[in-house]
């Protein structure tokens, strides 16, 4: 038999093995990491949801609501956000929104946003998939004009000339974004700006550009054939800013007899599935609210 203090001593350490066995060192911060995602997964949850909301500030309850969130835990998170300036509170209303905090993160993110260095992956994809050169056109006050491209690899290609403004009435990189313009915007443009023709194909009445922005807002791109430069076709989607509006256009160009019903029609999907992926890149959420 052990001696006594022996016998003590192996009790002791065969209780502390039995404790160190079940116990995992990981699982503590583990479970403490989790805990910590999913308060930050709720935590911007709730700055989308306030991003999102069609009135400037919001309360607990349509938070909760919508959300579908304990109020408790969003009243936790509104406290935290308020404390540190990212969100105002209301006393008199009860409500909240956004703070200087949160202007200060969005002004630190606008000026480090560079469109064409973001857009030019797209383009390169683009390209690639078509073989056909791929444009970035941004908005202009009323006019378009192209930043970027991405030449295609054919002998015979286009080639657009970057820095040149163009007209929003004409060829689909223009048409679409105007055509994701307000009403109010189109009408007032329409209005003012005297539709003339470039080619024989330029839209240059009213009631025709109109039923056209009609389709390119069905179907999410615009397709012309010649409207601004002659022989040439292209293919175009709009890009979005995180306001919702049109920052510009990405399209797939090159001549007209490359641009067959069935090629337009897969490159139509293919441009305007590339512009949302771009939009959301620069800032751009479709409402969750």
């Amino acid at each position: 038999m052990a001696p006594a203090g022996e016998a003590g001593m192996l009790g002791r350490g065969a209780l502390n093995g039995e404790d160190l066995a079940m116990v995992d060192d990981g699982d503590a911060p583990a479970a403490d990491e989790a805990g910590a995602l999913g308060s930050l997964d709720r935590a911007l949850r709730i700055v989308f949801a306030i991003a999102d909301s069609a009135s400037a500030d919001v309360g607990v309850s349509e938070l909760s609501r919508s959300l579908s969130m304990p109020k408790a835990v969003v009243h936790r998170i509104l406290k935290t956000f308020t404390t540190h300036g990212f969100l105002s509170f209301d006393e008199r209303t009860r409500r909240y929104q956004f703070g200087p905090g949160a202007l200060a993160v969005g002004l630190a993110a606008l000026r480090n946003l560079d469109v064409p260095a973001i857009a030019r992956p797209y383009l390169e994809r683009l390209a690639a998939s078509s073989g056909e050169t791929a444009t970035l056109s941004v908005l202009q006050g009323s006019q378009r004009l192209y930043v970027d491209q991405v030449l295609s690899p054919q002998e015979v290609r286009l080639s657009a000339v970057l820095g040149r403004p163009y007209p929003l009435y004409a060829g689909a990189s223009s048409k679409v974004l105007l055509a994701a313009l307000p009403e109010a915007e189109v009408k007032e443009y329409l209005e003012r700006v005297r539709l003339e023709r470039l080619t024989d194909r330029t839209p240059t009445d009213r009631r025709r550009l109109e039923a056209d922005l009609v389709e390119i807002r069905r179907s999410g791109y615009a397709a012309t054939h010649g409207e601004r430069q002659a022989g040439a076709a292209s293919v175009a989607a709009a890009v979005l800013d995180a306001s919702g509006r049109p920052f510009g256009s990405i399209s797939i160009s090159g001549p007209a007899d490359r641009f067959p019903p069935e090629r337009v029609r897969r490159w139509g999907e293919l441009v305007t599935r590339t512009a949302a992926e771009l939009s959301a890149a620069i800032g751009h959420r479709r409402s969750q609210c």
